[in-house]
This record gives C-alpha cells, structure tokens and sequence, in this order.
C-alpha cells in the first residue's frame, strides 16, 4: 500500500485524519506480503517473511513444533561459513598436533574452493553442494583418500549439529555417494621374507625386525622404543610413546590415539634386544614432547642413527626401500622413476601386520590381539585380518580329532586311559 495522493500531488487524508492509503500497482500483491512472528526459546522475538501464506502457516506450526519439543535450531546460527567454522574446530578442538596440521592441508587443498564461502546453514539443507564436491574431488583423487577428506568434512557438520547451528549432517544424507573403495585384503609377509628383510638391513637396525614382528610395535613406535619400556623379569613391554615428524622437526608423542599398552615378550624378541644392547648403547636424548614447542622430555632410545642420533623417519625410509629391493620384495626401479605404490604397500607397518596374522592363525583370541596391536577395537582387527584367521571346518577338524584320538598304550600293556561304559 502507499500514501493516496490528489491531482496537487499532496498527500490525502481520512475523515478521521488519517493518511488515506492505495494499493501501489507495482508492489501490491508481490513479494514476502506474510510475516511470521513469533518468541524464541529465549523469549526473544524474531519474524520472518513468506511470499505465500501457506508458507507462512507451516513456518509457523514448524516453530511451534520445535520449540515445544525442544529442538528449535536459530535460524540466522547457520549462517558461519564452513571454513569459519572449521579452521575454529581445528584451532579449538582436542587433537593431536599433527591430525591438527594433515586437517588443514586436506580442507585447504580440497574443500575449501568449492564450499569453503558457503554458510553451513545453506549446506545442511542442500546435500547437493555437498554431492557435487565429491564430483570434483573424484576427477583427481583415490576414492580411499577422498574418504579421509569426507570424514573431516563430516567432523565439521556434526561439531555444527552439536553446537545447534544446524540440525542433519548432509554428509550422511543417502543422496550423497562417495566413490566406492575397492579394499585389497591383506596378504602378509612370510616368514622367510621377514628374515630376508632382517638380513638386508644394516647392522643397527636388524633388530627392529624382532620388535615389528615381535612385538608388533609401528615404525614410530620403533623409533621411540626405549630399554626403560622392557620389564625384563617379567617378559613384557610396555608401549609409552613414538618419535615423529611434525613441521619438519622431531617430537616424542603417546602412542596413536593416544593409547598405551602392555604386550607379551617372548624369549627369542627378549635376547635380539638383549644383544642389541651389547652391540650398541642406546642413546639418550631431549624432544619436545606432543609438539614442537611442547615441554622437553628425556628418554634413552633402543635405535639411533650412524651419527648416534634419534632415527629420522624420512631418512630411514630411503634405506628401508633399498632393502626392499635387495631382499626381492619390490623390483628396482629405473633411475629417475619415482617410487610406486608398491613401496608403500611393503612399508614397515608389514612387520607389524605379519605380527597380528601369526598370532592369529594360531588361534590365538582376537580381543587379545588387538589390544597388544593397539587397534582401537576388536571390530578393527576382525574386519582388517579376519579372513587370516583358520576357519571353522579347520578348527572344527582338530578340535575333533584331537577329541577321538585313541590314547597311546604302554608299552607293557593296555592303556592306562580311565574309562568305562560302552
């Protein structure tokens, strides 16, 4: 409506002295004509526009709806975008230092430019855009790694959810398809490739084969192993700490996930270190502890380097690679060629892996298992090794023959099995 006028051009008014008003040809009927009003939770009144008034009416029931059950979400909370609100996430949340700087390259890298501007209200309602940041990932990445990206990018969402900015996850909407990953199963090393790899490497390091597919420590693990973690009365180890890389400097840091753990030693893995010791005194030396600004920490380490300094994870792995060759595990390559995927798959973890399935194709428990390995559940290790494990007809045939087998006779007479009945 608008202020009715007369030829003059002045304003006209109602018997009563009240502006007379008209309806504006070019707006009446157009446009958000219904608003909705009404108290947030809070007791705060807010208002929104309809261009239609049954869209009005549903707001309307909606908001009542939701703030009777208590599950009304502001709806201006959702309008941080998604890189605010991530780059927050990681600066604030509970990580380890280095999750906290691998998060932000994968966001900045590859999420970022596509919905990084958007509001994570506009992105909750809309799993499209989320779709089609998949697409754009899948032209150029391994479906494995764009998993590891959608799985930040659906820690974003539910920190939203959880702080009432939003109310669904779109990443778990059924419209939005991640590239299927097509998981190989397993295969560990044999023992005599073990063996191979344990004679190839120089001297000082032989003994990390005993811890890896002894101990089924990882390499890190490896690296931050210290004769303090040996309770050598006892036969056990415990596993306190790694040695990593973090922004291009060595730290000491809890195991991952931030879990310690006891594991088993055995004879043979007790003299390698044993011998080792002899051989070469370990080394004492000072890292910052979880960060590279973190508080100094003093420890004596197994492994060192020719210099007698901590095993540097880069460098190893150049010596590691060239033992893969040497050993037949991985054909050399051209020179100039960079190295393939197949490296990767015979890194050090495989002594770890040949650790877990001899274990298991021992029988041994597997809640066991995983707990020595460090897996953060059983689920774990029966998804990733379970096919390792000797079947049910194989036990089932032991288990039957060991129960049925006649006992052995002495050599002077009947057998001195009790027994009875017919």
């Amino acid at each position: 409506m608008r202020c009715k006028r007369g030829p003059d051009g002045k304003p006209l008014f109602t018997p009563s002295g009240k502006p007379a008003m008209e309806r504006d040809p070019a707006r009446y009927g157009k446009g958000k004509r219904w608003r909705v009003r009404y108290l947030d939770p809070g007791g705060e009144e807010r208002n929104k526009s309809f261009a239609k008034k049954v869209d009005a009416d549903n707001f309307k029931n909606a908001v009542a709806a939701d703030v009777l059950r208590g599950t009304y979400i502001d709806p201006d909370a959702g309008k941080i975008t998604f890189k605010k609100l991530a780059e927050e996430i990681i600066d604030t949340r509970t990580l380890d230092p280095r999750t906290r700087v691998v998060m932000r390259q994968r966001l900045s890298k590859h999420v970022y430019s596509v919905i990084g501007s958007k509001e994570i209200g506009l992105l909750s309602r809309r799993s499209s855009m989320i779709q089609n940041l998949v697409k754009k990932m899948s032209a150029e990445l391994a479906p494995s790694y764009i998993e590891v990206i959608m799985a930040h990018v659906g820690l974003v969402f539910s920190v939203a959810i959880d702080d009432e900015l939003i109310t669904k996850n779109p990443v778990k909407s059924s419209t939005v398809v991640l590239p299927t990953v097509v998981k190989k199963k397993l295969v560990p090393w044999t023992a005599d490739q073990v063996l191979d790899v344990h004679d190839k490497l120089p001297a000082r390091y032989q003994a990390m084969v005993a811890v890896g597919a002894g101990l089924g420590l990882r390499d890190r693990e490896i690296f931050g192993f210290s004769p303090d973690d040996v309770d050598w009365l006892h036969g056990k180890i415990a596993v306190n700490r790694q040695l990593k890389l973090l922004r291009g400097k060595l730290i000491l840091a809890p195991p991952k996930g931030q879990k310690t753990r006891e594991v088993p030693l055995s004879e043979t893995v007790k003299v390698t270190l044993a011998e080792h010791m002899r051989e070469l005194e370990p080394i004492t030396v000072t890292l910052p502890w979880g960060d590279v600004d973190g508080e100094p920490t003093t420890v004596r380490l197994f492994f060192s380097n020719t210099i007698r300094r901590p095993v540097h994870p880069v460098t190893f792995l150049e010596t590691w690679h060239k033992v893969l060759e040497r050993a037949g595990i991985v054909p050399p390559i051209p020179a100039g060629e960079k190295r393939g995927t197949r490296y990767r798959e015979h890194g050090v973890h495989m002594l770890r892996h040949y650790f877990v399935s001899a274990l298991l194709a021992e029988g041994e428990a597997i809640t066991a298992v995983s707990e020595w390995a460090g897996h953060h559940s059983a689920k774990f290790t029966l998804d990733h090794y379970g096919h390792l494990m000797p079947s049910s007809e194989q036990r089932m045939g032991k288990t039957i023959d060991a129960a049925l087998r006649r006992p052995a006779r002495a050599a002077d007479g009947p057998s001195t099995a009790q027994g009875g009945g017919e």
